[in-house]
């Protein structure tokens, strides 16, 4: 009896480890400066500091897929033109 007490706690103890544990999933974990043509740029993510990742930044996903990473919008004026022209993108394609 004592042992299935103790399974049971340890059990406990495991799953509030799981359900505490925040998972990181594609953190930018440093920045370019340097712009990036649009050319090759089809979508973004912002990344804030503190939810789950370390810095703030933007994922800027390439053509082939790849992410690339800059500068938060609220640094860099070029980053912001990009989402806005990404953005404007999206709309006319609607």
């Amino acid at each position: 009896m004592a042992s299935r007490i103790a399974a049971l706690l340890l059990l406990g103890v495991i799953c509030i480890g799981f359900a505490r544990a925040q998972v990181v999933v594609d953190c930018c974990l440093s920045v370019a400066e340097k712009p990036l043509p649009l050319q090759i740029i089809v979508s973004y993510n912002i990344q804030e500091a503190g939810r789950g990742c370390d810095i703030s930044a933007t994922a800027f996903i390439t053509k082939v897929g790849r992410q690339l990473c800059v500068s938060h919008p609220k640094d860099k004026p070029w980053v912001r033109n990009h989402i806005k022209y990404l953005d404007e993108k999206k709309q006319r394609a609607q």
